[in-house]
């Protein structure tokens, strides 16, 4: 399941709360309804490459939306993206991931049924953030982000949740991801968990030199297609 066709590409602008915010939105070919999928960057913000999994994911028939949670601010250096995270509202930005749910969900090209989210580190975190304040959502993707272990927000997520993890993480160690995996199963819940040996965090980026790992990178990317296809066709 690889990228089969041109996405196209459009900048957009929508409300959240009181404030326009914006995205880039990629649009499958033919005309009618499509699944949709929410995708939340890394603290670097709406960078290049996070466009360009959003177009691929397009490619392969779904309608994306990359969100802009910092406005307009890309990072050119780890201090600035540590400093854009850290001022970051959480509730400003589930607030940002709700809005972005309630307009695919408007939109007459999509299956208001059918809609998931897939974010990368802080994105990943955001992305089960969504799952668990926005009951509708449909599937999860967690790349390396931050989970929860509250019992009381793991029963609120209805939807399925995909997880990719490096086994050398330090940020979010094996035992979380385990610790995490055990309450969502205990409370019932769907999850399928990917521990990569020999990768740490950020290992699906190639701007991460030192830590990318392209096999894992490309196997996580299938996994990911995989999982859509089954929870979102």
């Amino acid at each position: 399941m690889v990228r089969k066709s041109i996405a196209k590409t459009q900048m957009i602008a929508f409300w959240s709360g009181d404030e326009t915010i914006s995205g880039v939105l990629e649009l499958p070919t033919g005309a009618r309804r499509h699944p949709a999928i929410i995708a939340i960057h890394e603290w670097w913000g709406l960078t290049d490459w996070v466009k360009e999994k959003a177009a691929n994911l397009a490619a392969n028939g779904y309608v994306v939306l990359a969100v802009d949670l910092y406005r307009g601010t890309i990072a050119t250096d780890r201090s600035q993206a540590r400093k854009l995270k850290r001022i970051l509202p959480k509730n400003r930005a589930i607030r940002d991931l709700k809005a972005a749910f309630n307009y695919l969900a408007s939109r007459p090209d999509v299956d208001p049924k059918r809609i998931g989210s897939i974010g990368w580190s802080m994105g990943g975190g955001f992305a089960l953030q969504l799952a668990i304040h926005e009951p509708r959502l449909n599937a999860c993707v967690v790349n390396y982000g931050a989970l929860t272990m509250d019992p009381v927000d793991i029963e609120k997520i209805e939807a399925p949740v995909l997880g990719n993890f490096g086994a050398l993480d330090r940020g979010i160690p094996r035992g979380e991801v385990r610790a995490f995996e055990k309450v969502m199963k205990a409370l019932n819940k769907s999850v399928d968990i990917k521990i990569y040996s020999g990768a740490g965090h950020a290992f699906q980026n190639p701007g991460n030199t030192r830590g990318y790992r392209p096999e894992a990178a490309a196997d996580s990317w299938l996994g990911t297609l995989t999982f859509y296809a089954d929870k979102l066709r």
